[in-house]
């Protein structure tokens, strides 16, 4: 059996095919590339274009190695962002990225409407910038109401992708349940959210839980693709909630899906709304049946890739090993930044804004790239400590262990810092979490297993884990402390 999963992130997209046979699955990333936005008169987009030919070249190559032999495919992404179509499917709308400026432009007005106390009471999840709902909201105050009213349907992006291969609309669950109009209470949208903008209901698409096979791929895009098409699954296609389904782990821990964004989470049986939750500005979010989550996000290798980024425009274009070797050598507990501070929510000069906040708080900076690299990542280490702390104390249910998933696993010196900061044992791995995640659900799909553990069964052998035991524990709670002074420890960057 060939599964293929297209797994889309912030900073780029990966298309890998699973040959699955004999009880176990081995998995090649066939096609990768990077993924960006782009800023376009004061506003940011997702080149959505560049990111279907993309996938179309990975899926070409799939095509190709399996001699036209595709059993499924499925897709997952970041969560909120969007993009409008009318009843041809026609593309009516750029796709924005959940970082435009537009949301903080009405922030206050549309908090005027439904406060971001009603809005987590309703919808249960955090309260950030990036929601769909708020960026629904800002279109109607900018003046764009009129695409909402005139437009047939709105897809998030997994969703759109899936709907250019098989002209289907449907509105994914994961994704819903993330979008801060959707009511877990009565599994379905929230209509006092939706009443608050007057947003359509019939702008969303048939709601679609994760482990469905939704159909075949359509003639037309068939035709243009010079195969004779394959299945198409829905799988959780937030991919967080897909990368959480990799985890190794069995018993109570921490989850870390750690790449753009660290989603610092557990995994519980039903929602949490409570006013501790709203305070610490946790999320709940939906997953496979039986895997709701509790999370909060907290920004990781953002601050990584954007560093990299700036050093190469200003040419010195290091590898990810060679910034980790340079913190190696730099002198610990120099610098420590709260990584939820709003000054590094946007992109571009990631190094200056954290010599600035560096400077505001502490009258001297880090100057070596080592120095800021390492201030990064033990500043992070600090962050997922207390997020960890937060979520034992309101989930009520002690947290040993993190399993870290994805890029960040890869990055050593950050999972040891986690597990010093923490004083808990770190499993790093998988690196390809949400893939795995992925493929996961497409075995459930398609009949191959009959439930999750037998599907987790299949795909253990192929991936490795690492253990991180905490060291000099005492001198990193004495860090902590001081951490704690500069964080903000309510409220994260975005809102």
């Amino acid at each position: 059996m060939n599964i293929l999963a297209f797994d889309l992130g912030a900073s780029g997209g990966k298309l890998f095919l699973a040959d699955v046979g004999n009880g176990k699955a081995s998995i090649q990333n066939i096609h990768r590339f990077d993924n960006v936005s782009y800023q376009i008169n004061g506003s940011l987009y997702w080149d959505i274009i560049n990111i279907y030919k993309e996938m179309n070249i990975g899926i070409k190559k799939a095509i190709e190695l399996t001699d036209d032999h595709i059993d499924s495919f499925a897709i997952d992404s970041f969560s909120n962002d969007f993009a409008f179509i009318d009843e041809k499917g026609t593309l009516l709308t750029p796709v924005r990225c959940y970082r435009d400026k537009r949301t903080e432009r009405h922030a206050a007005k549309i908090y005027g409407r439904l406060s971001k106390k009603q809005l987590y009471n309703l919808s249960g999840n955090q309260n950030a910038l990036f929601n769909t709902y708020m960026q629904l909201a800002a279109m109607c105050e900018d003046g764009h109401r009129y695409i909402l009213e005139n437009a047939h349907k709105l897809l998030f992006i997994p969703d759109l992708l899936i709907n250019f291969l098989t002209g289907k609309t449907i509105s994914e669950y994961t994704l819903s349940s993330v979008s801060q109009m959707y009511d877990f209470k009565k599994d379905d949208w929230c209509q006092e959210i939706l009443d608050s903008y007057s947003i359509p209901r019939s702008l969303f698409g048939t709601l679609t839980k994760p482990g469905t096979l939704l159909g075949h791929t359509q003639e037309s895009y068939n035709k243009y693709m010079e195969t004779k098409g394959f299945p198409v699954s829905v799988v959780c296609e937030h991919d967080t909630a897909s990368a959480y389904l990799s985890s190794p782990v069995t018993s109570d821990c921490a989850l870390m899906s750690c790449g753009t964004w660290a989603l610092i989470g557990t995994e519980l049986d039903s929602c949490v709304i409570t006013e501790e939750g709203y305070r610490a500005n946790l999320a709940n979010e939906g997953g496979f049946k039986g895997h709701h989550r509790l999370l909060r996000n907290v920004m990781s290798s953002w601050f990584i890739q954007e560093t990299k980024r700036y050093y190469k425009e200003h040419g010195q274009d290091y590898s990810f090993e060679e910034l980790g070797r340079l913190a190696e050598a730099a002198k610990p507990f120099g610098f420590l930044f709260d990584p939820d501070e709003s000054l590094f929510y946007e992109p571009g000069n990631m190094p200056v804004k954290i010599q600035q906040y560096c400077m505001d708080h502490y009258g001297a900076r880090p100057e070596s790239t080592g120095e800021i690299i390492r201030c990064i990542y033990e500043s992070l280490a600090m962050k997922f400590r207390w997020t960890i702390e937060q979520l034992e104390h309101i989930s009520q249910k002690p947290l040993p262990v993190i399993n870290m998933m994805g890029g960040g696993a890869k990055a050593s010196m950050l999972c040891q810092f986690t597990a010093n900061a923490a004083g808990r044992k770190v499993i790093a791995g998988p690196d390809e979490a949400t893939a795995i995640g992925n493929i996961t659900v497409q075995l459930i799909a398609t009949g191959a297993a009959a439930t999750l553990n037998e599907a987790k069964d299949i795909m253990r052998p192929s991936y490795q884990t690492k253990e991180y035991t905490p060291q000099n524990s005492e001198e990193w709670n004495m860090h902590y402390e001081a951490f704690l002074k500069l964080s903000n420890d309510s409220e994260p960057a975005s809102l």
